[in-house]
């Protein structure tokens, strides 16, 4: 009964360490592109976003921000967390969001 139990619970351990990993991707390998495009790819998945919008202001802010493939290799290279903090910081907002004051707005929809 002793060894059932220890089966039991390594099998258990194994199914939550696995099903853990499958909700966030760690258990897929990134490909790190060093492009804008792979950075924006990699925030908006992080935040789960399939936005158009997002990923053009994305890019386009990036390539103001961003001069060498080996920076943008680093960001693609953080886990999710630290990614989207890195683009929003204290703000909470994301690329193509215009911050005034406590008031964040989107270009395209504040016309």
């Amino acid at each position: 009964m002793s060894a059932f139990r220890a089966a039991a619970l390594v099998l258990a351990l194994g199914l939550a360490i696995a099903g853990g990993c499958r909700f966030d991707g760690a258990w897929r390998p990134r490909r790190l592109t060093g492009t804008c495009e792979g950075a924006c790819d990699h925030y908006l998945g992080c935040k789960r976003s399939g936005d158009s919008a997002a990923r053009t202001a994305c890019v386009a802010e990036c390539r103001e921000v961003f001069q060498d493939t080996e920076s943008l290799r680093a960001y693609e290279s953080l886990e999710c967390t630290d990614a989207v903090e890195y683009v929003e910081g204290d703000s909470g907002t994301g690329p193509g969001t215009v911050v005034v004051g406590d008031t964040a707005t989107s270009p395209t929809t504040s016309r």
